[in-house]
């Protein structure tokens, strides 16, 4: 009895170390690796071989076929992949995960294992400290995979059990199709309830090998850990997009069929396998079980791989989205899973999501500039419109603020992926806050309009609609750049933008100070000085939005610009530092004279630079000897700056950049 009991007990630790050593080595991979593996899954195109091939890679190197099948329901979910392409990332992800078995059968009963643990974790756990080459990352993988072998070493030790001990197996193979449909059922729900098909086989290899399970037997154990792999996906979907169940539906399903057709045909199946790989089954039975799940998964890939187009046909109609979930709230279509994650991952698909937050303020700004152009009648149904635009970006808001926070209290997330949260997370904080703003002038403009029903207000209408244009095209040239990412020069640049909206507001409340002391309508005046104020603070929450976007690390500019280097002026910016001019973010060639005169007007942009200040500072020379040469150099740079009305001239006195 005590015999019996420890040997459950060897089984259940060795079971979890297997599970844990599987884990840390997924994990170890896809912190390594995280943003490629990102960036394969959803670069995929359209073509079904390549999505097959893309799924096969992933799981074969992540060694997890549920982590691949959950990234998929997610950016199925996320709609950055259509159902189409996920089909095909399935079925190459069914095909990976047989590279487990293979591992195991090749290498774990072949040599000690054990002996090959040990300075394996050490070789891991040295790695962490190897931070400066940025290959601490694959720590986790190297331990895990120490891990793997050890806990295959205690399994083979805890379940070398005597032929009598398991002589009910040899029962269920006397039950001849009946026991094969239990040995799926068996190895489906133990599967199931562990999470990964890769851990079954293992342990069915195991088995195999010390000859306590028959071949037939083992084979039907295989053939239902496949089914039972679905669980991840199956589960992934609660909650999810309509095309996410269909994901899980047709993963499902295609494990089902599958095994269904392998077990018709399982006597031609497994003489298939024996005339593939040499010697019975008893003397080689380790390789003709990691050769059987490997034909099964490439056989069914070939038999369903033409008709992908029509499975998912097939999907939509019998999945078929509800009213109730078109109508339903935001709720941000991205799945943390509980095992098997990469913060990496998901950066995609948050970035997506917060560009659809950026869009639904957009909508809030076209209705404001509808309002503010229309003529006549009431403005209440576009107040109510921005109103329930507002409700959503709130609840967006929300949604994603509460994922990036559990994002970042993941143990993957490391320091660059928690600064980079916390950037997102003051983004979407900014748009929202530019969302109450836009509802704010909303009920400011509401007030204007009804009392600027004089021809008086005309003018201050005009007015207020261009100042509006100007941080309406600031925030799409923001939305641009939440997409794509932006430089420090564009950040300078568009540092500009915000100043000309800080003096227009300046000049338009002195403009109206002044209309009130000559008589104009207070109260109207004093809605139209709320509308300017909200304007600019608007203009500012978008300025917010600048300062938080990552940089483009593809940016072509040095390193060295950062913004106290930078001075810039409409499309053309100097770096002090490098002394280099760019125009539009490509850079200009300049001769040295010629950089130091640009360089000059541009640390006095917006004032006059006399003609003897020019020469003084740049040439040392006096003006009576050198004034032919400013013309010439002012004129070149003109033409190298392919900007005639940058460098204005003030006659008789000297120049100024205009911006």
């Amino acid at each position: 009895m005590i015999t019996v009991i420890s040997q459950i007990l060897g089984f259940v630790g060795s079971l979890c170390l297997l599970l844990f050593g599987m884990e840390m080595l997924s994990n170890g991979i896809q912190k390594g690796a995280g943003n490629s593996l990102q960036s394969l899954l959803h670069k995929i195109s359209g073509n079904r071989f390549t999505a097959v091939l893309t799924g096969l890679s992933v799981t074969a190197i992540i060694q997890s076929s549920g982590a691949t099948t959950v990234m998929v329901v997610s950016f199925v979910n996320a709609e950055i992949i259509s159902l189409t392409q996920a089909i095909g990332i399935i079925f190459g992800a069914n095909i990976g995960t047989t590279v487990t078995a293979w591992i195991v059968s090749l290498f774990g009963f072949s040599f000690s294992v054990e002996a090959a643990a040990i300075p394996l974790f050490g070789f891991g756990f040295i790695l962490k400290y190897f931070k400066k080459f940025k290959i601490h990352n694959f720590s986790d993988c190297f331990m895990g995979f120490a891990l793997l072998f050890m806990a295959l070493g205690l399994l083979k030790t805890s379940m070398n059990l005597k032929p009598e001990s398991v002589s009910f197996l040899q029962n269920f193979q006397d039950l001849n199709f009946a026991g094969l449909l239990l040995g799926v059922l068996v190895g489906t729900v133990f599967t199931a309830l562990i999470h990964s098909s890769s851990a079954t086989t293992a342990i069915v290899l195991t088995l195999s090998a010390n000859g306590s399970l028959p071949w037939e037997l083992g084979a039907a154990m295989v053939l239902g850990s496949n089914i039972g792999s679905t669980v991840d996906a199956v589960m992934s979907s609660f909650g999810a997009s309509v095309n996410a169940k269909r994901t899980a539906a047709v993963h499902v399903a295609f494990n089902v069929t599958g095994t269904f057709l392998a077990l018709i045909f399982f006597q031609p199946f497994l003489n298939l396998i024996d005339f593939i790989v040499p010697g019975q089954p008893a003397q080689n039975i380790t390789s003709h079980i990691a050769m059987l799940h490997t034909v099964f998964n490439i056989s069914a890939t070939i038999i369903f791989l033409p008709f992908v187009k029509q499975i998912a046909h097939i999907t939509e109609k019998l999945i078929v989205e509800s009213q109730k979930e078109k109508d339903a709230h935001y709720k941000i279509p991205i799945i943390l899973p509980k095992n098997h994650l990469s913060t990496d991952l998901y950066a995609f698909q948050i970035q997506k999501e917060i560009t659809k937050m950026a869009g639904r303020v957009m909508e809030m700004m076209d209705l404001l500039n509808q309002g503010l152009n229309q003529k006549k009648g009431s403005l209440e149904s576009l107040a109510e419109e921005i109103s329930e635009r507002e409700d959503y970006v709130d609840e967006m808001n929300h949604e994603i603020s509460n994922f990036l926070q559990k994002c970042s209290r993941l143990p993957s997330a490391n320091h660059d992926d928690r600064n980079n949260y916390a950037n997102m997370i003051s983004v979407i904080q900014n748009l929202e806050d530019l969302s109450d703003e836009c509802c704010s002038m909303m009920h400011s403009l509401c007030k204007f309009k009804k009392e600027s029903g004089a021809s008086s207000l005309i003018n201050q209408t005009a007015e207020l609609i261009d100042y509006f244009n100007q941080v309406h095209i600031f925030y799409e040239q923001t939305c641009t750049f939440i997409a794509l990412g932006l430089s420090e020069i564009d950040k300078v640049r568009l540092s500009d933008v915000e100043d000309k909206i800080d003096r227009t507001k300046r000049e338009l409340k002195k403009a109206s100070r002044k209309r009130i002391e000559n008589g104009s309508n207070v109260k109207a005046e004093l809605n139209y000085l709320d509308l300017v104020r909200k304007i600019e603070k608007a203009g500012d929450c978008i300025f917010g939005v600048i300062q938080a976007i990552q940089p483009n690390l593809g940016d072509s500019i040095p390193s060295d610009s950062s913004e106290k280097n930078l001075i810039s002026a409409q499309n053309v910016i100097i770096n002090t530092k490098s002394r280099k001019a760019f125009v539009s973010g490509k850079e200009v060639p300049l001769a040295a004279k010629e950089y130091e005169l640009l360089a000059l007007l541009m640390e006095n942009k917006g004032q006059i630079v006399s003609r003897e200040q020019i020469l003084e500072s740049v040439w040392m020379y006096d003006m009576e000897i050198q004034s032919r040469t400013l013309d010439v150099h002012i004129r070149l740079l003109r033409q190298k700056l392919n900007n005639q009305k940058l460098i204005e001239t003030v006659r008789g006195v000297g120049y100024r950049i205009s911006f």
